[in-house]
Parts: structure tokens; sequence; C-alpha cells
């Protein structure tokens, strides 16, 4: 009888809670039996341990009775991840490894059927947790990873991280006495800054003025913004030029944003550090959205965390789909609730939408009449409820724009001179406040968004001609702050008021 234990980590949303790999050999009838609430993806580690061992050249222990068990056995297991740890719990508990060297070390990593060591989802996201939250005996441990999944676990900062592309490698590193050769395991290397991408320019919108005051508006803020034309006057490709309008991420963000991509397996080395572009289809799901499945996994809402995402031709969307954006445009967080589990999911992405204003596209188009009658133009834009428009801060009109004024030269300014000036709008609203303006609630929305007497009796009016609802009130004021910081002004004017009161009304008006 001989018995090993080896540490790992399983994933639950962003969190990576430890993972006991036991490992029991026994005199019987010659089994393999694994434990420990493992889904299909672990129980059918069994076939990929035992021949990437003997492909390895490594020996399986044919006739005993092995079990393994996934400690806590509460938890779900899912993934090919606890490949490596059972292949090297097997080994130590038949002697070919030192039992003892596999205390100082986590592993996770899938083998192949040759023994080669593939990525796995959510390293980033290990690395991420362990950094927070781990204690120090499980910071000191050496956590060992596919080469894959290892740099991009070293970006975290503080672990100590190895690569490996082989079990050999691993293998060898924890031979008995000297034997041991530790050179298979390379030390991870973080990820450099990927070079700014070469986004579309701001300029290569012709006309649209006012969209784009809007636009860099919402930049500043880090606000939601929905945009109303008829087909083909802009309004996609002013979406697709708000990332070039928006800072730099910070580290701690860029961490947060690649963890998540990492859980999906959708993380790109060569955009570490840069804001992600999500734009799903219109048939998106409600889960595809806002996250689900079995078990849970981001959706697109936690994948465009400090990012961007839009929603073109938002009508279209599902219903369900929509109203499920309503918590995380406020809380800027996504719980998946499963019967058998839970996971936890950061949502604070920056809502761009686009939609026509009538069934056919041409309500308030001068060169083209509008074929829908006021019942279809009304059950159109009632597909977007009035709950989720009241979450949505910026409303704007983007108009058809002259032929003349499309055949003329490029207008306006580049996006390199906008972004200047959001960025000191952001800088300005980080040291007074430690947040974007996007984010002020409660006491702070209350000290950093205080109206003189006039501005006050103003807002107050507005608010009771217009009907507005506390939270329509309070974006009105951050929309207000985030224009005076624009204009370089400590107290929010009248004159800020007006216009933020203007792009709060567009849909209201058709």
């Amino acid at each position: 009888m001989a018995f090993a234990v080896v540490h790992s980590r399983a994933l639950r949303g962003l969190e990576a809670p430890a993972v006991t790999v036991e490992v029991h050999l026994a005199n019987g009838l010659p089994s393999f039996t694994l434990v420990g609430l493992a889904d299909t993806e672990v129980k059918e580690s069994r076939e990929r341990v035992r021949a990437a061992l003997q492909t390895s050249g490594l020996e399986f222990p044919h006739n005993k009775r092995v079990t393994v068990n996934l400690a806590p056995a509460d938890l779900p297991k899912e993934s090919g991840r606890f490949d490596l740890p059972i292949a090297l719990g097997i080994l130590a508990a038949a002697g070919q490894i030192d039992a003892a060297r596999l205390e100082a070390f986590e592993f996770a990593g899938e083998l192949s059927l040759g023994g080669d060591l593939r990525p796995v989802h959510g390293a980033l996201a290990v690395g991420l947790a362990l950094h927070r939250g781990a204690t120090s005996v499980e910071r000191a441990r050496t956590l060992v990873l596919p080469a894959a999944s290892a740099d991009e676990t070293a970006s975290v900062g503080g672990l100590s991280v190895r690569g490996a592309s082989h079990l050999l490698d691993v293998v060898r590193a924890l031979l008995p006495g000297d034997a041991a050769d530790a050179s298979g395991l390379r030390e991870a290397k973080p990820l450099c800054r990927a070079a700014a991408p070469s986004l579309p320019d701001l300029r290569d919108v012709r006309g649209q003025a006012g969209a784009k005051r809007a636009l860099e508006i919402a930049a500043a803020g880090e606000l939601s913004l929905l945009m109303i034309g008829p087909p083909g006057t802009g309004k996609s490709m002013l979406a697709q030029r708000l990332g070039g309008l928006l800072p730099e991420l910070s580290h701690e963000a860029a961490l947060e944003s690649a963890a998540i991509l990492s859980v999906a397996g959708a993380f790109n080395a060569a955009c570490w550090g840069q804001r992600v572009l999500r734009a799903p289809h219109h048939t998106a799901s409600a889960a595809a959205l806002v996250g689900g499945g079995s078990p849970p996994r981001p959706g697109e809402a936690s994948l465009a965390h400090h990012g961007v995402l839009f929603l073109d031709e938002l009508p279209e969307f599902p219903r369900a789909a929509l109203e499920a954006l309503r918590e995380p445009l406020e809380s800027g967080r996504i719980v998946v609730s499963r019967a058998a589990r839970q996971a936890d999911f950061p949502a604070r992405f920056q809502l761009v939408a686009a939609m026509n204003p009538c069934p056919c596209g041409q309500l308030g188009n001068p060169a083209k009449a509008c074929r829908c009658s006021p019942d279809a133009v009304l059950r159109y834009q009632a597909r977007i409820s009035g709950p989720l428009l009241d979450r949505i801060d910026l409303q704007v009109e983007v108009p058809a724009v002259a032929a003349e004024l499309l055949a003329g030269a490029a207008d306006g300014e580049a996006s390199s001179v906008v972004r200047e000036r959001v960025a000191a709008a952001r800088g300005v609203a980080n040291a007074r406040q430690g947040s974007s303006n996007g984010a002020l609630a409660g006491d702070a929305l209350d000290l950093h968004c205080a109206l003189d007497a006039a501005s006050s009796r103003f807002l107050q009016s507005a608010a009771e001609r217009l009907g507005w609802s506390a939270r329509g009130f309070h974006r009105v004021l951050r929309i207000a702050r985030t224009i005076a910081d624009l204009a370089d002004s400590r107290a929010i004017a009248i004159t800020h008021l007006g216009e933020a009161i203007q792009l709060r009304r567009v849909l209201q008006t058709h």
C-alpha cells in the first residue's frame, strides 16, 4: 500500500479554490477509480494519464488498485487541468519520484497521450486568486504550469511560476536525491504590454459633431451611450472608435480583464494590456450576454470588463437578454447561480448601443420618408424597456449626413487629440474622488456633484417637467460633472447641466 498527495487548483468563476489530489495504491483486483465530484472531462483523465505515462517510458501500476480522490469532495471539478497532478501522484505513490518534494509545488496541466503538456483555461485567474487570497504557505509554493500558460500567470507578480513542455520535464525535477534535474522547468517571464493597436480614427466619421461630442463625454466619464439614427449614418463607426479615446489600462485592470478572458479561453497574449471591444450578434441569448452554463462561464458583459460592450441593432436583441443587463449596468458584477454551483464575475463594462428610430429606419430622415405608422414606431421603440433605458446615461441622435459632406475632406479632430482631453478629464476625476464619474454614488455623488442655488433650481425644474426617476436625476449629475471636467471647471454650471439634459432626451422626442 502506498499514498501520495499533490496540490492543485480548481476554478469557480474567478476564484481558484485549493484542491488536494490524493492517490492511493493498494493490492487487489486492478482498477483505476477517480472520486471527488469530477465531471466527464476529469474522469477521462484516467485514459490520458495512463497513455501519457506509458508513452513517456514511465511505469503505470497495472497490477494495483489505483484510487484518486480530488478533495474537497463537495467542490465540482472540471476540465483537464488535473491530468498532471494525477500523473505525478501515481508516480509518487509508486515510488518513481520523491513524494516529499511535491509539498513545495502546485500543479495544473492537461496531458496529451504522448505526455506533452497542453495549456489550461483560467491559468491567469488562478495566479490572480493566489496573489489576492492565498495563505503564506500556499504563496510560498511554486506553481508549475504548461509552458503556454506559465507566462500569463507570471504577469500577476509576487508568485513563483515555472513552465514545462512535457511530463518528463516535471518528473526529472522530482526524482529522488541528486538525480533531480530542474532544467526542464523554465522560469516564467511576465508578458510585455502590447503595443498600442492601430485603431480607427475619429476623423474618418464625416459630420456628426453632436455624436462625436457625446462619444467624448462617454469616454471621459466612463458612461453608457445609446445612438439612434437611420441606417448608414455612422453609428457603428463611432462605436468602433470609442476604444481609441480611452486611456491606457492600469496593471490591475489589465490583470482582471485578462483573467476573465483566460477563464473563457479567449485570452490572447498579443493583446495583453489592451481594452476589449466585444460586439455580439443581436441573436445572442441572455446566457451568452451575462454568462451561464454548467459549470458557469462568463458572458459577453464580463468578457468586456474594463472594455467596451457594443450592441448594434439594440431592439433586435431578445427582450430577456437585454433585461439581463439591468443589474450589471448598476452593480458592475454578475452572479450566475445554478442548482449545484454559483459563480461571481466582474462586469464593469462601458455599454455602447445603436438602433434605428423605427422599423424602416427612416424616421426623421429628411431625404427619405418613413413608411411606419405611429403605432409601429412606438412598438419598435418599446422593445427597449423603460428600466433599461433609464440605466443608459447618454442618448444621442445620429442624423443622416448630406451627400456634399460625405464627398468632402475629413473634418473634425483626430482620436489622439480627443484622447488627450479624455485622459486629462479622467485624471481630474481620479485625483478628486479616486474613481471615474460614472462610478459616483451615494455620499460621493453628493459631495463631488454639489450645485449652487441657481443650478440646483434649474435641475429640479427640469426633473419635474421631464418626470425623471431618482436614477435619471443622478445620471444627469454624473454627465454634468464630466462635462465640467472636460471644460476644466471645478463647479458644475447651468451650461453644463443644460448640455447634460439634452443628452438624455433623444428617444423620448420621437
